[in-house]
């Protein structure tokens, strides 16, 4: 039964293929991503971000987006998403007919010169370059603003929740469709999480789109939790807890896309995810990836005998 105070479903959107395997220094064939899409879509799945139009020379595992992201638009009921740093990398997007685009702005100033070689108030400048450019082409590809960083910083350490709030407010201004906050480094805890989306709700409404959390401490799931109780709906997680910032230390570890699924699902929260197609999924993605640091707990303690996931909910 579904408590009172939780929405009565939630998305769990794959990012496993971006923020999951830009960590990983080995390429991933662009079969096996394929097949990763393939079969995470007939797990229930139905918004994953396929990659990110970055240079090839610079995150060389994500050099084929634009092949994932045509596959990924012949799926029915898909919503496909892809990272773009700049307008260069938007209008990739745009031409390959991307739903989303998610353009990522640190909170953190050493941060964001760091990982984007810009201040994050030229992130929002270039927000609206992408904002009239997605206009004059007629496209239908939403912009979500992505505040990272948004709980502190590796390298700045405290970040100020009214200069991320001041961001999530710029992005809007400047043309973004949506705006997410992000705790890029897991540096956040439950506390926190509830006082920022409180705030953030507050000024963006219902285009508050996403929370985006890493276990680097182990906090992942009990701040997904947080951020439930105000009224987020939407997560992002990695299949098998990959994933990290290149320019975080310690960043590693993203949310597990099982383990979200199996808490969600457990709370009587309809995720539409089959659960075990997606635990099949996760083990030969491991194969793949054999040798590389995983994360989760479902796939190896299993399921309690009083497990009921919610049924009847259209994938």
């Amino acid at each position: 039964m579904i408590h009172a105070f939780l929405p009565p479903r939630a998305v769990v959107r794959e990012v496993g293929l971006r923020d999951g395997l830009q960590s990983i220094a080995r390429v991933l064939p662009t079969a096996r991503k394929l097949e990763w899409i393939r079969d995470a879509h007939a797990a229930g799945q139905r918004e994953i971000e396929v990659g990110s139009f970055v240079p090839a020379h610079l995150l060389p595992q994500l050099a084929d987006t634009a092949e994932l992201l045509a596959y990924a638009k012949t799926l029915p009921g898909l919503f496909a998403s892809v990272l773009v740093p700049n307008l260069k990398g938007a209008e990739r997007a745009i031409a390959g007919e991307a739903d989303l685009m998610m353009v990522p702005l640190s909170a953190s100033h050493a941060h964001s010169l760091a990982n984007l070689r810009k201040t994050p108030d030229e992130v929002v400048a270039e927000v609206g370059r992408i904002r009239a450019a997605r206009d004059a082409a007629g496209s239908k590809t939403l912009i979500d603003g992505g505040v990272g960083t948004a709980f502190g910083c590796t390298l700045q350490g405290h970040v100020d929740p009214d200069e991320v709030l001041r961001l999530m407010q710029a992005l809007l201004d400047a043309g973004a469709d949506r705006v997410s906050l992000a705790d890029t480094v897991g540096y956040a805890d439950p506390a926190m999480v509830r006082s920022l989306f409180e705030r953030a709700l507050r000024i963006a409404g219902d285009r508050l789109w996403c929370g985006h959390f890493h276990d680097t401490r182990g906090l992942g799931l009990a701040n997904v939790y947080a951020a439930l109780e105000v009224g987020i709906t939407r997560f992002d997680a990695c299949l098998a807890g990959i994933g990290g910032c290149p320019h975080a230390p310690g960043a590693s570890g993203n949310v597990d896309t099982e383990d979200l699924v199996f808490m969600l699902e457990s709370m009587g929260v309809a995720t539409g995810v089959d659960l075990p197609k997606l635990l099949d999924l996760r083990q030969r993605v491991a194969g793949w990836l054999d040798g590389e640091t995983l994360q989760g707990t479902v796939w190896r303690a299993g399921f309690p005998k009083t497990f009921a996931p919610v049924e009847g909910v259209a994938a």
